[in-house]
């Protein structure tokens, strides 16, 4: 295996033929009825059986989905509000991940700078090395937020750099509020998120960042919701990875997405949450297979595959 994250993510993408990825945010009450009425994770507000319930769950979820998409974002709010119990299935859920040779994306959105910074770097990008710890592995790479400037991503991104890891700063995100902020331009028309960018290639650009592929082990988050103008991104950072969320049910359509992808078809990696890891709840799928949940979602992701790739065309 490559030890530079943006050689191995190209390898991935290449490998399943498609720029998809799964992103995993288990909600407990959607989780399918025959694992929420299962003796022992059928309680809602006890914690240790609503997160077990949740990671059998997503352990399935990732062996259904490894062998079609070259990988999985795993949002960390959805294990937080379940404090150390779901802390602890996080990470599982990591070593999971990477034992099914799925590259691994830490939702995390940590942001800040100086010794802070740091130790947020630590805890979410470094292999720890401490004792009684061993067995524990960090992700391939998190999302952050940068709106620190340099000083709030550099942290990081040493840290990616030393551990053969990558990070995804967010860039411009595709709520529907967003642009009141981001899209706000100075005196001469650069909007925020021009700028933000700009900081952020400069980081990237980097020689010892830079892999054999010609990618940077530093990304962008942006949104696939986001305005058409946002393609520009893509000509003017060719070697950047752009991790694009919001394809399926937060509205984006995959020409939205795909615009971000390079000819060759790597580039970007478009995130589907919702609309796979809930595709038994839809009535096309209820249809072909039923209560069979394991079959909608591995459906729903061929799905997709074939919908990106038209769009690419």
């Amino acid at each position: 295996m490559a030890s530079h994250f943006g050689d191995r993510l190209y390898k991935a993408v290449k490998s399943k033929k498609t720029p998809l990825i799964v992103g995993l945010d288990p909600v407990y009450g959607k989780l399918p009825a025959s694992i929420r009425q299962r003796k022992g994770m059928d309680d809602e507000n006890n914690a240790a059986s609503a997160i077990d319930a949740i990671f059998e769950f997503s352990t399935k979820v990732l062996k259904i989905v490894a062998p079609l998409v070259p990988a999985v974002k795993i949002n960390i709010a959805f294990f937080e509000k379940y404090l150390w119990e779901g802390i602890e299935s996080y990470y599982s859920l990591i070593g999971e991940a990477q034992e099914l040779e799925l590259e691994t994306i830490g939702d995390v959105k940590r942001g800040d700078i100086g010794h802070t910074a740091e130790n947020y770097a630590m805890a979410h990008l470094q292999n720890p090395e401490l004792a009684g710890l061993d067995d524990v592995l960090a992700p391939d790479a998190i999302t952050i937020n940068g709106f620190a400037g340099s000083d709030g991503i550099i942290p990081f991104a040493d840290m990616a750099n030393n551990q053969g890891k990558g990070v995804f700063v967010w860039v411009r995100s595709s709520n529907p509020s967003a642009a009141v902020i981001q899209d706000f331009a100075d005196s001469s028309g650069t909007k925020m998120y021009e700028k933000l960018a700009e900081v952020v290639a400069q980081i990237a650009n980097q020689k010892p960042r830079i892999c054999n592929s010609g990618y940077s082990n530093i990304g962008m988050v942006i949104g696939g919701t986001s305005g058409e103008q946002t393609t520009a991104l893509r000509e003017k950072y060719k070697n950047l990875w752009f991790l694009v969320p919001g394809f399926g049910s937060q509205g984006a359509t995959a020409a939205d997405c795909v615009r971000f992808c390079k000819p060759d078809g790597a580039g970007a990696l478009i995130s589907a949450s919702r609309s796979i890891i809930y595709a038994y709840e839809d009535e096309k799928y209820i249809q072909q297979f039923g209560d069979n949940w394991e079959k909608c979602i591995e459906r729903a992701v061929i799905d997709a595959k074939i919908e990106l790739a038209k769009a690419a065309q």
